[in-house]
């Protein structure tokens, strides 16, 4: 390589051992603090006890993963010709490989550490694009990365954002713009309304896509309970494209289901939404035989992200799965999902286990899925396989 071309000297910040992973994180107690204080989010050379060189990626005292790996090329600098590089492959691959713009124009464009870009997650709705950091270093290269996503996209308005966990844990004000207006997208033939900046993650469940059309194919002149229904992807597809006799959807969330209400119009679906708990709404029912569905789909919200919670995470799921299952109709589907990337499919699937036999029901797996393949994963980051998705049939 031309000398002239190198990569300009970095901080240098030493390991307290020999690395034998290749996963991007590196955790706060297995690196040396560096002698003089680096701003959360510098760019560092990463070295081993021993002296060799790992790679090179962002650095964070304060954050408990202190290292972020973005390349184990020497040659390669994290700059802007970086980013138009990797953002530039993530659109290709779901341009050209998946073929998304055949079926929707809302789609995950980059998920984090599985296209070599850990801390920032970006989603395309129509001409928006939704920038959502988990890292200072990303969050300082937010020009850089809109500026070679422009490139792909010449008509986008951004917005970008950090949950005020994320902030507080990687010490960076992420002070986020004015959101944009709510759009719309269109997903497999259906239309639904988009609100950036909504406490909805970052406006729409896109990695249920492919969940929600498997699902409506069980539908036709069916009874249809959406619990969780958020902004009424699932009933809008059982409605709309799947033929549903009637659909019912439960949220407790007054603005989630305001916006069900709209996509629903949006598809000229009749669906009746219900504002309640879900917890007090089943109970009400299941004494009522009347009140039994062909299909139940159960879809909460992350229930934790910490460690500490999980079995909690489990058995709540558990609760919920016990009173789903009552109200399923003998022969009926059950489709039950886990977006908490801390509870692993097993685990899931145990809490499935312990539901039915509480219930006194029979539960035949007939598909496991996750979020669909705008959501890669790389083998040696399972984190980033955060979505579960169990199909059931239920006697």
């Amino acid at each position: 390589m031309n000398p002239d071309t190198l990569p300009a000297a970095l901080p240098q910040v030493t390991l307290k051992i020999e690395r034998r992973s290749s996963h991007p994180w590196i955790f706060q107690k297995m690196v040396e603090k560096p002698a003089t204080r680096l701003p959360p989010g510098s760019v560092v050379d990463i070295v081993e006890k021993s002296g060799n060189w790992v790679g090179r990626g962002f650095y964070n005292g304060h954050s408990r993963i202190a290292l972020r790996l973005l390349t184990a090329n020497r040659d390669e600098s994290i700059d802007s010709a970086f980013f138009t590089r990797k953002l530039g492959a993530a659109v290709a691959f779901r341009r050209d490989t998946l073929k998304l713009d055949e079926v929707t124009d809302a789609y995950r464009l980059v998920h984090s550490e599985a296209d070599g870009l850990s801390g920032l997650v970006v989603d395309r709705f129509g001409d928006t694009l939704v920038l959502e950091f988990f890292a200072a270093g990303m969050f300082k290269q937010r020009a850089a990365i809109m500026e070679a996503l422009r490139v792909h996209y010449p008509a986008a308005q951004f917005y970008y954002f950090a949950e005020e966990h994320v902030g507080k844990q990687e010490s960076f004000d992420c002070r986020a713009p004015e959101p944009p207006p709510p759009g719309l997208i269109t997903e497999h033939g259906l239309k639904f309304r988009v609100a950036p900046g909504s406490k909805h993650k970052t406006g729409f469940f896109v990695d249920q896509r492919d969940n929600r059309a498997t699902l409506s194919s069980f539908c036709g002149g069916k009874r249809v309970l959406d619990i969780c229904c958020n902004t009424g992807g699932f009933g809008v597809y059982a409605k709309a494209k799947g033929g549903a006799a009637e659909v019912i959807g439960l949220d407790l969330d007054e603005q989630a289901i305001e916006m069900a209400k709209q996509n629903a119009k949006l598809n000229g679906a009749q669906v009746r939404y219900i504002q309640a708990d879900l917890f007090a709404w089943l109970r009400d029912v299941i004494p009522n035989p009347e009140q039994r569905f062909d299909v139940v789909i159960l879809d909460p919200a992350k229930l934790t992200r910490d460690r500490e919670s999980v079995d909690q995470a489990l058995r709540k799921y558990c609760d919920m799965n016990r009173l789903a299952l009552q109200v399923v109709k003998p022969g009926g589907v059950l489709l039950t999902c886990s977006c908490t990337g801390l509870v692993s499919e097993p685990d899931f699937l145990e809490s499935i286990r312990r539901a039915a036999w509480q219930a006194g029901r029979t539960v035949q797996v007939f598909k496991v899925a996750g979020a669909g393949a705008d959501h890669p994963f790389l083998l040696h980051v399972p984190e980033g396989r955060y979505l579960k998705a169990v199909f059931c049939r239920v006697e």
